[in-house]
């Protein structure tokens, strides 16, 4: 097999290590931080103890990397052979603090074990349903995750949300000279280093608040040097309420695993998703999120930000993000290396990913033009756009609902739009569209 760099920009064959790291640590870079916050919030929330959160975020990070390396090179049906990275969900978030807090942590993974195999069996079984998310589905899905991730970038840019210097200047300064580091390396590098846009701005950045002060090696000298994954740190309990619920928003996570999967596919690999690789797709999204709620962990899903990064870098070569994925398990494996990785401040993030959220956005409107503009998909996009986006704004709205609806859709534009989407699909006749077409 050709070992060149020019299969940086193919989804097999070999890059030489050398080229591969660097492009590899540029898609952990992108998600690190959100991939072990919503550990933390979680531990944060129900009173662990600190010792305790910190194998947590150990065993996340190893997760992660177990989850990449399946989605690129499958074990049986369970992977998409795509450039997908895997993380901890944020989808999950409230519903396990609840959990957690009502139950305990055995309860919460228990039903993180039992829901991620109810998905992984729908992921096996995908070519049953999967004809029931049509091409202008998936556009509106893409394209509601872009908007979705906006927000997230400008409160990064900013700082953080609940951050004490939220807004601050050094905040501004910090996000500013890293997105402009990102748009100057994407305009006017050539070659390679084009594609390292993300990277170069993060380098940027990270020293510019270097020298402003704004990161704290202090807690480096506590951390042990080599600390192995602990399996079962908490006992798992069966609680038939938990489990539904779970399950629930498990649904929405392998909504959002579908609408990844198009766009990665639209954006970066240039054509739709196949049915195989949707449901492989989801079936990873399923089962590693039983491991991980193994390690102790919350389900994990794939990432959007990578999404948008191999979007705009072009690197979809499975063998280079597989290293990327070979330096998370490592990060979890030797602590420090974690560590160093969280000092990253979140306005340099949120510099970085303002413009890669912007380009889920950009894929969804190419997919949607690749659908057509007949009235029917007029009727399914705009009002599914316009509901999903709405009403998850208006959060109160959900109040008249049961836990359980508000748990899923209140807060969760993704799963509003999925389902009005599929809904309207559904229900609307075919006529119409035939009818505008003619016209």
């Amino acid at each position: 097999m050709t070992n060149s760099t020019e299969n940086l920009y193919q989804l097999d064959g070999r890059v030489p290590l050398g080229k591969a790291v660097p492009f590899g640590l540029q898609h952990v870079l992108a998600m690190f931080v959100s991939n072990i916050a919503p550990i933390m919030i979680l531990a944060s929330a129900i009173g662990l103890d600190k010792s305790v959160s910190a194998v947590l975020v150990q065993n996340c990070m190893v997760i992660a990397g177990i989850g990449t390396l399946v989605q690129l090179y499958p074990v049986w049906r369970i992977g998409s052979r795509l450039p997908i990275v895997m993380g901890i969900s944020f989808t999950f978030l409230s519903l396990a603090i609840s959990i957690g807090a009502a139950y305990g942590m055995g309860t919460l993974i228990g039903a993180v074990i039992v829901g991620g195999v109810l998905e992984g069996l729908l992921g096996l079984f995908a070519k049953y349903w999967i004809k029931l998310i049509p091409h202008v589905v998936a556009a509106t899905v893409v394209t509601a995750i872009g908007f979705s991730l906006l927000p997230v970038g400008a409160n990064s840019f900013a700082g953080g949300l609940g951050a004490a210097d939220f807004g601050s200047m050094d905040n501004w300064i910090v996000g500013s000279v890293t997105l402009l580091a990102c748009l100057l390396c994407q305009v006017f590098a050539k070659g390679f280093l084009r594609s390292l846009s993300v990277l170069m701005g993060l380098i940027a950045g990270y020293i510019l608040a270097l020298f402003m002060g704004m990161i704290d090696y202090s807690g480096l000298s506590d951390i042990s040097i080599v600390a192995l994954p602990k399996l079962l740190p908490f006992t798992p309990e069966f609680n038939i309420g938990a489990i539904l619920s779970v399950t629930a928003v498990y649904l929405v996570s392998a909504t959002e695993t579908i609408g990844d999967t198009s766009a990665l596919c639209n954006s970066a690999l240039g054509r739709d998703p196949k049915q195989k690789e949707m449901g492989s797709a989801i079936c990873c999204d399923g089962f590693v999120s039983s491991v991980s709620g193994l390690f102790g962990c919350t389900p994990i899903t794939s990432f959007s930000q990578n999404v948008g990064l191999a979007a705009m870098s072009g690197v979809v070569n499975r063998f280079t993000i597989g290293v990327g994925a070979v330096v998370m398990i490592v990060g979890g494996i030797f602590p420090a290396i974690g560590y160093v990785l969280t000092t990253i401040p979140q306005a340099v993030l949120g510099g970085c990913t303002i413009m890669m959220f912007g380009s889920i956005l950009f894929a969804g409107f190419g997919m949607m033009a690749r659908s057509g503009f007949s009235q029917r998909n007029m009727i399914i996009v705009s009002l599914s756009l316009s509901v999903g986006l709405g009403f998850t704004q208006a959060t109160d709205m959900f109040n008249i609902f049961p836990e359980i609806v508000r748990t899923v859709f209140a807060d969760n534009c993704v799963a509003v739009v999925f389902l009005l989407a599929v809904v309207l699909i559904l229900i609307l006749p075919k006529e119409k569209e035939d009818a505008a077409d003619k016209q």
